[in-house]
């Protein structure tokens, strides 16, 4: 459904003037691009307003414009030619809409997604260059060939740089000085804000400049007197009846014809594809960068080209020169694009001799002009600061439109991209890492989110590279597809070949449909007999690792799900961690840990309570933990308390308001230093921040000492050397881990 029309006054404005100014600029394309494609001049009106009006109601975007393109001039002509009559090709272009809605319908819209960026600005740069090109010669009078040819060569057998030489040998001194003037006057208006925040859009003042001037040289004398060729030419009709005459039908007869079903497929391929491409173009020219629906599009177009074969027009896409216009000219919904076409519609039948008054270089030169903006170089310097894997696709795209046409350019720019897409495919079709699981080395390959028959190569060298007994574990995880050739390869080595050579294969993260059902072969939980086999030192390495690949980002790939019930019928842990209860510091993130691996006990301060030290005595004492680690933190909010209210009247309950926090808050203030206490008034903030933390790594070694002198148990560990008590302190800043206490103190490691 169309999507509502209400607009604001202001808004109102805007669009009404910038669909006077898509008109103005529209009208001489419509009839180029008629004249190039060798198609009645009134069937390029037919299919601008057309455009303008019926794909416009129906589309959903708010900017771009619709009507005859300059990409479809070469195969209107061949169609026209191969089909034997206009008639006949309306019957293509009639059955060519159907087919877009059907496409519509069928939500193909899709297809835009995969269009590459680099690619889609390379086509607005290419544009804006052309536009600099083709309009030179109309801006100085040079008007040999028709305002809508857009193609690198020429039907007067130029081509887009020849013609460049042409100009200076017919320059005609009117229209040169109305297109300069022209042009000089969109500067101007771009440079003073005081201009710019003028109702009145600077196109339209560029248009009544240009009559203007061409009445004024026309009394000069006939030297100067600007001719019809350089003047826009509508074709003038005897009102409503004449204007009918003009039009002409399909013909419904051809419908048994191939060649027709030929051409409608080719018409509604090439119309959808540039409709697709253009409207990602003109969404990343939207000031707003609103998502314009690209099914929706597909199936606005081809209601228009039914239309269009019904009425007598050529084919319609969605154009990116009017589109430009229409944005530049401040529009701000889709009201602008059916104005526009309104006003094609009422001028031809109502205002043809009016129209026919205007020089083509004046609107020429508000083409050049969007030519330079859409060509600006800051484009070309935000590619190459992308990288050669946009910067060449984006140049290649640029190259090929400018020296062939629009549709042959974009697709060779596609090319380009895909092969830049498909040489990075074989080079990372794969990533693959080692990981240190509890149970050993793990190769994890994780397969890309599209795995193909050309990333079969790649797969296979990485398998065939595995030393004998080695875990292997083929991550799915983030993969869409993968070709079938891929997955008789993952069967085979899974069933054959890894067998042979002593691999154990672990899949995780395959789809149901390629029939892998999920396996962890190696340990990735703390298990009874790993727990007998490790000393505290190791266990120690082991979290450390565990801390390591937290800071970096790189941790272990965990089926947790499965964990849990592999430790359903008992557990194992390796240690057992004393922490803050602050949110910033969960034990088992900050060490990589899965379920099962460790006890991990929680208070404000991390203090060394009756309750805590029995849970110690249990987890190593029973359980078989052989480490304790006391983990502080800084900027702690128990020790900032404990050190604030240190010495203070009142009680701590009174002054914070917690029935139970004194216990905790006494326990930490044996750790503060009463001469530095002292001191606490005079210092900085900084200078406090650090004497907190200066607190908190004492209270870390005062509670290590305190484990030993309170539980019998676990000094007895200690002596027997089962069991380790070590102290560390965790910089909520940086995510560093630094060792405080016994042989295992260290300096922090830096990020």
């Amino acid at each position: 459904m169309p999507q509502s029309m209400s607009v604001s006054r202001p808004v109102l404005g805007r669009d009404l003037t910038a669909g006077m100014v898509v008109f103005f600029v529209a009208l001489p394309l419509c009839l180029g691009v008629a004249l190039a494609s060798n198609a009645p001049v009134m069937a390029g009106l037919v299919s601008g307003a057309i455009g303008g009006i019926v794909v416009g109601l129906l589309s959903g975007s708010h900017t771009s414009v619709s009507g005859p393109s300059p990409a479809v001039t070469a195969i209107v002509l061949t169609q026209i030619a191969a089909l034997g009559s206009f008639e006949a090709f309306l019957l293509a272009v009639l059955i060519a809409g159907l087919i877009q809605i059907i496409l519509g319908i069928a939500r193909a819209g899709f297809i835009a997604a995969f269009f590459p960026s680099s690619v889609i600005k390379g086509l607005l740069a290419a544009v804006g260059i052309i536009l600099i090109l083709k309009q030179f010669p109309h801006l100085l009078g040079h008007d040999t060939d028709p305002e809508g040819e857009m193609s690198f060569e020429q039907p007067d057998h130029e081509n887009t740089i020849s013609e460049l030489g042409e100009v200076f040998f017919d320059i005609h001194p009117a229209a040169a000085i109305i297109g300069i003037a022209s042009l000089a006057l969109l500067v101007i208006w771009d440079w003073y804000p005081a201009l710019k925040r003028l109702k009145v859009p600077a196109p339209l003042v560029v248009v009544m400049l240009g009559v203007g001037l061409s009445q004024m040289f026309a009394q000069w004398g006939s030297d100067w007197a600007i001719s019809a060729k350089h003047l826009v030419e509508v074709p003038v009709t005897e009102g409503l009846s004449g204007f009918l005459q003009m039009l002409h039908r399909p013909d419904f007869s051809q419908w048994r014809n191939p060649a027709i079903f030929t051409g409608a497929l080719t018409i509604a391929a090439v119309s959808s594809l540039e409709t697709l491409l253009n409207l990602e173009a003109v969404d990343k020219l939207d000031p707003k960068q609103r998502t314009s629906p690209a099914s929706r599009e597909l199936l606005a177009q081809g209601v228009g080209n039914l239309s269009v074969g019904l009425l007598g027009g050529i084919p319609i896409s969605s154009v990116i020169v009017r589109s430009s216009v229409n944005i530049n000219a401040g529009a701000q919904s889709k009201l602008a694009a059916i104005v526009h076409g309104a006003l094609l519609l009422f001028s031809v039948l109502m205002l043809p001799n009016w129209l026919n008054m205007i020089p083509i270089s004046c609107l020429a030169a508000i083409l050049f002009y969007t030519g330079v903006k859409l060509a600006s170089p800051m484009v070309v310097r935000e590619m190459w600061r992308q990288g050669r894997y946009q910067f060449i696709p984006f140049v290649a795209t640029v190259f090929a439109i400018v020296f062939t046409d629009l549709l042959i350019g974009v697709l060779i720019g596609l090319g380009v991209s895909l092969a830049f897409i498909l040489n990075s495919n074989l080079r990372h079709p794969i990533r693959q890492s080692i990981e240190k699981q509890l149970g050993g080395e793990v190769v994890r390959v994780e397969l890309a989110n599209q795995v193909s028959f050309l990333n079969r190569a790649a797969l296979l060298k990485v398998l065939d590279t595995l030393p004998r007994g080695s875990h292997l574990l083929l991550d799915a995880r983030r993969t869409d597809y993968i070709d079938p050739d891929v997955l008789d390869l993952i069967r085979d080595y899974r069933h054959h070949s890894a067998p042979a050579r002593g691999i154990d294969v672990s899949l995780l993260g395959f789809r149901s449909k390629y029939r892998l059902r999920d396996q962890i072969q190696y340990l990735d939980h703390s298990t009874r007999e790993l727990q007998a086999a490790v000393t505290p030192a190791d266990v120690l390495r082991i979290l450390k690792e565990g801390h390591d690949r937290f800071r970096t980002g790189r941790r272990l790939t965990r089926d947790l799900a499965r964990q849990v019930i592999a430790t359903a019928q008992g557990q194992h842990p390796l240690a057992v961690v004393l922490s803050c209860i602050d949110s910033r510091a969960p034990t088992e993130l900050i060490f990589d840990l899965g379920v099962g691996d460790v006890f991990s006990i929680r208070v404000a301060g991390n203090i060394p309570t009756d309750e805590v030290l029995g849970s110690m005595e249990y987890s190593c004492a029973v359980a078989g933990a052989k480490l304790v680690l006391v983990m502080g933190h800084t900027r702690c909010g128990a020790v900032s308390t404990a050190v604030q209210l240190a010495g203070a009247a009142g009680s701590p309950a009174d002054r914070t308001g917690c029935q139970h926090i004194e216990p905790i808050l006494r326990e930490i203030q044996e750790s503060i230093s009463p001469s530095e206490l002292s001191r606490l008034d005079r210092q900085s903030e900084s200078e406090r921040e650090d004497y907190i933390n200066e607190v908190a790594r004492a209270n870390v070694r005062r509670t290590v000492e305190s484990i030993i002198e309170r539980s019998d148990t676990l000094a007895a560990l200690v002596q027997e050397e089962r069991i380790a008590i070590v102290g560390a302190l965790y910089d909520v800043k940086t995510g560093d881990l630094t060792i405080l206490t016994g042989d295992f103190q260290e300096t922090p490691a830096k990020t």
